[in-house]
């Protein structure tokens, strides 16, 4: 998204992570996704990606952000919410957790800070959207997609309709197209 955002023309391969072609192990051999290739040089992290288009281009003002209070969504979305989020995406990998206390335990921890920082402001960061809104919104759609219905019985309104808003966005849809799968 922040690619497309940045208006930064790319070539988007679509990899099969069980069949991992030898030009992307070549190019990162560490063989995870996403990984940006530009001027020879390899960016193989989401918020890198993101900052680095960022850096490039950002008509919205993006950046314009208190790092501190960024970073802090961050840290939670990319340490505790991520596991948790795994635990309930995955409880065929974790049958020894209760889901609904997994659920439950995702919601203190990350979806009731966002309800009641929605109460206040529009977006994360405040009342436009920024570079935290666009890299947690991923997680959060994973999230309500594991149990739509479940999710919508949350009572979670404000967050229910920040998810809804980025659904919607131009910028998520313009980049939700399907490609083929990337073959050497």
């Amino acid at each position: 998204m922040a690619l497309k955002y940045a208006g930064i023309p790319h070539e988007h391969r679509e990899i099969a992570l069980r069949d991992k072609p030898k030009s992307m192990l070549l190019a990162s051999p560490k063989g995870t996704v996403p990984v940006l290739c530009i001027d020879g040089k390899v960016i193989d992290q989401s918020l890198d990606i993101m900052h680095w288009a960022l850096e490039q281009s950002d008509p919205d003002h993006w950046k314009s952000v208190d790092e501190r209070i960024a970073n802090n969504w961050i840290e939670k979305n990319d340490g505790q919410f991520k596991i948790l989020l795994d635990q309930y995406k995955y409880p065929n990998r974790h049958p020894e957790l209760n889901q609904e206390d997994v659920l439950n335990a995702a919601i203190e921890f990350m979806l009731k800070l966002m309800e009641n920082n929605f109460e206040q402001t529009k977006y994360l960061m405040g009342n436009q959207v920024t570079w935290v809104d666009v890299a947690i919104f991923p997680f959060i759609r994973q999230f309500a997609g594991v149990d739509p219905r479940r999710f919508e019985e949350l009572a979670l309104p404000k967050t229910r309709e920040w998810l809804q808003y980025h659904l919607e966005s131009q910028l998520f849809n313009a980049v939700m197209e399907k490609h083929p799968t990337w073959v050497d």
